[in-house]
């Protein structure tokens, strides 16, 4: 699917900051789809076009964008580092 907006020129030239605007536009609408739980990561990784998970992490890191973590995923860590004797 195709999908086309009409930006004023001058206002395209300030949030592309010189980048490409419609990746900038993709990249935003991605990432809010993302955060609001209406894609999966491999959903997000097949609409960038990104190929592996470790780049979609570094990808999501650069946007400040981080996985919740549960209070099952701490006892366990907290489980795992006791186990090790730290």
């Amino acid at each position: 699917m195709n999908v086309a907006f009409n930006i004023p020129d001058d206002v395209a030239t300030q949030l592309s900051g010189g980048g490409d605007i419609q990746r900038l536009a993709l990249e935003a609408l991605a990432l809010e789809s993302y955060r609001a739980g209406r894609l999966t990561k491999v959903e997000l990784r097949r609409l960038l076009g990104i190929e592996s998970r470790l780049e979609l992490d570094g990808f999501l890191k650069a946007h400040d964008v981080y996985d919740p973590i549960t209070i099952e995923e701490i006892e366990r860590q907290v489980r795992d580092v006791q186990r090790l004797g730290f």
